[in-house]
């Protein structure tokens, strides 16, 4: 669905390259968690992705097409949930009324159902919401367009508890086997229970790229014993938990915050373990 290839991107200084011959596919039927440190690049490659940002080298193919031609075929067919968004002075029917027609695949009952799903009337005015209303009446709007891919930028800053928990069950009602969504957060446990998809990036490499299913066959994560040889330890009240090889005999839930830790302490023996291509800077 969405190939980035051997992108090359600087905001100004040529020789301090923030991408540098990156590539990466999307596939559609998959929630993917992306997932890098702090300045790693998540809310850049995502501008990329949607041709917001023009590469230095390199491009991206959406569906076929060129994302930075911005062909109205394309545009009609993706949405991006930004970290940060302003709505105009509207109540939020008008805004339907005024946006919903670029996209052809909109519907008002899938709209009306992830409202209610965030307990949000539906006809709000849009400057007199909060940021965590204004996120959810948005998100709502952006599933519904039901384009083939929706990109969120950390969707759950500005969302309470209750906000949070609605959230999941708002993107496991939204997916199909005919979309793709891809969820740039470092709030890792607001979406570990929804991703069927990991990708893990720093220093314009793609250090994991896999299924959850595969992570979980090739990995345990649990309190370390004598004779463990962990990738990584993280301590806690409860004493040492370990993010260990499986030899297949043991089944345990993926941590994700411990596997993007032990991603970046242990890089070269992930891509070995995962047989990852096109790690290379």
């Amino acid at each position: 669905m969405l190939h980035v290839e051997n992108l090359s991107f600087s905001y100004r200084n040529p020789h301090r390259e923030l991408f540098h011959d990156f590539s990466l596919d999307i596939n559609a039927g998959g929630v993917y968690g992306l997932l890098g440190r702090n300045g790693a690049g998540k809310s850049t490659l995502i501008a990329l992705m949607t041709g917001l940002l023009t590469p230095d080298g390199g491009r991206v193919i959406f569906n076929g097409d060129e994302v930075r031609l911005r062909l109205p075929r394309t545009l009609c067919d993706f949405f991006l949930v930004p970290e940060e968004f302003e709505l105009p002075n509207l109540s939020l029917n008008q805004f339907v009324k005024l946006n919903a027609p670029f996209y052809p695949k909109f519907s008002t009952e899938d709209m009306n159902r992830y409202l209610d799903l965030f307990e949000m009337e539906r006809n709000s005015q849009l400057k007199s919401l909060s940021m965590g209303q204004r996120k959810k009446v948005f998100m709502s709007f952006a599933l519904a367009t039901n384009t083939s891919l929706l990109l969120m930028d950390e969707p759950t800053n500005g969302l309470d508890i209750p906000g949070k928990s609605q959230f999941r069950k708002f993107i496991a009602q939204g997916m199909t086997d005919e979309k793709a969504i891809v969820i740039s957060t470092h709030q890792v446990r607001d979406i570990d229970s929804i991703l069927d998809h990991v990708v893990i990036i720093d220093n314009s490499r793609v250090l994991l790229n896999t299924d959850l299913g595969e992570v979980g066959s090739k990995l345990a994560f649990r309190p370390t014993r004598q004779g463990d040889q962990p990738l990584y330890i993280q301590q806690n009240v409860m004493g040492a938990l370990g993010v260990m090889p499986n030899n297949g005999t043991e089944e345990t839930n993926v941590d994700l915050e411990m596997l993007f830790n032990a991603t970046l302490h242990q890089p070269e023996i992930i891509n070995q373990l995962f047989n990852q291509k096109g790690t290379e800077s």
